[in-house]
């Protein structure tokens, strides 16, 4: 029977109100979850995501408290930022099996490891242990099914439904006064899904080893759903979103660790944000080293007896100071471009153990004024402007104004390079780097380096 409007304005306002909450308590997680459409689903049993969505089954609705609501969204809303949902393996129950161990002990992590946090009545405590008996947010999902896949070949199974048991019982056990009680129960064949007498899902709850079987509390089904978006389109998507929303957390994260970004999500965003561009090689080509090879002061204390005034030798410092990045930040620059910029800038910064100092501007069809910078933190803090045309010729018609008396040593341009390129004598005998994003747009002179964007 269909859901009135009554019922489905109530079920909608459960799921929002789960958001409002997470939004509060865990930022990180409510953020991600503003960028997800939520729905009732009277056919899917409990809950899924299919990349765009997360959707609930009315009925499993009415059964969950609301903590258990919260842990329901944080787990789906995980599964689509780390593209769970189009990382198929050839065994795709113990991939399953491998995400939800590392989603779920991502969660128990990012609520101080309160196990309730993970645990839902009918099901009990939710997979979180891999293989090795170690947390799951130490891995990756790829790490933990390799794992099951090799405990799934030492047991002899063939596709993970064998039926020779489980293993011991500390293989099985999480550290829950329960675990003797429960791994018997597994043994005994009791705790299936529609087993009266055991529970729906505490055949196999908290991790640890392969299982013999196992169905989760959300439908893995739903993750080859065709929607209004490809694959690759949804994983750029929440490529995005993820790496939007963990430079507003960086910047606004409180100091008792509220809305911290979990393991699983910083391995990704180090992913997409490793530097493609070798700094320490490009700007030793653009700038002289400032190399004391030795110096009076102090002198050379082994010659302290010596009637010669002898210079002592030092180490060479490496310094890199007033370097200027400008960004493009004209209408065919999207937010994925940016985010590539920034993390070059932030790859040179850290190439060069923080000593590197300089400026980070903007530019379109003008030149937003350049902001000075001698950390990974006041870059972080530098946000872009623009959004019109663009023009190279400003940029170095404001050095050649504003910065005349004390212009920077290289020039950094970070662009896709669709515009008229001005004459090199523009430049003053600054040397420059053209940073494009794509193999089409060659720069007529300076020095040039291709990113991937």
């Amino acid at each position: 029977m269909a859901l009135s409007r009554e019922e489905l304005y109530g079920y909608a306002k459960r799921l929002t109100q789960s958001r409002s909450r997470l939004l509060m308590k865990h930022g990180f997680f409510g953020m991600l979850l503003t960028h997800a459409k939520l729905s009732i689903d009277e056919d899917c049993g409990t809950a899924y995501t299919d990349g765009e969505r997360i959707a609930f089954s009315p009925v499993f609705l009415n059964q969950l408290s609301d903590s258990e609501v919260d842990f329901i969204m944080m787990h789906e809303i995980m599964h689509m930022v780390l593209q769970h949902c189009f990382r198929a393996k050839p065994n795709h129950e113990l991939f399953n099996i491998a995400c939800d161990i590392v989603v779920n002990s991502n969660i128990l992590k990012s609520c101080d490891m309160d196990i309730s946090s993970i645990t839902l009545k009918e099901y009990g405590e939710s997979m979180h242990l891999a293989p090795d008996n170690k947390e799951g947010y130490l891995y990756t999902a790829e790490e933990v099914y390799e794992m099951l896949l090799k405990e799934m070949k030492k047991r002899g199974l063939k596709n993970g439904n064998g039926n020779e048991g489980q293993g011991d019982d500390k293989s099985n056990s999480s550290g829950s006064q329960n675990d003797d009680k429960d791994s018997n129960s597994q043994k005994n064949g009791k705790g299936n899904k529609g087993d009266k007498s055991g529970g729906k899902g505490k055949k196999r709850a908290r991790g640890g080893a392969c299982p013999d079987s196992y169905d989760g509390f959300d439908n893995h089904g739903k993750w080859k759903d065709e929607g209004e978006l490809s694959d690759s389109e949804l994983c750029d998507k929440w490529t995005n979103i993820l790496n939007d929303t963990a430079q507003v957390i960086e910047i606004t994260e409180s100091d008792n660790g509220q809305g911290s970004i979990p393991l699983c999500a910083q391995r990704l965003l180090k992913s997409i944000r490793e530097p493609q561009v070798d700094w320490r090689t490009i700007l030793n080509d653009f700038v002289q080293e400032d190399v004391c090879d030795y110096s009076f002061s102090p002198p050379d204390r082994r010659f302290g007896d010596s009637p010669f005034f002898l210079p002592d030798f030092n180490e060479k410092e490496e310094r890199v100071e007033k370097i200027l990045f400008m960004i493009d930040t004209s209408g065919s620059i999207d937010d994925k471009m940016l985010s590539f910029a920034y993390s070059e800038i932030l790859g040179a910064i850290n190439q060069f153990d923080g000593r590197l100092e300089g400026y980070l501007g903007f530019f379109d069809a003008m030149v937003y004024e350049p902001v000075p910078f001698n950390s990974v933190d006041d870059v972080k803090k530098i946000k872009p402007k623009g959004g019109g045309g663009t023009d190279f010729d400003i940029i170095f018609n404001y050095v050649n104004t504003q910065m005349i008396d004390d212009p920077p040593v290289s020039i950094i341009i970070l662009t896709d390079g669709y515009a008229s390129f001005p004459k090199e004598s523009r430049a003053m005998g600054i040397p420059v780097l053209w940073l494009i994003n794509n193999e089409r747009v060659t720069p007529p002179w300076g020095k040039l380096a291709r990113i991937k964007a």
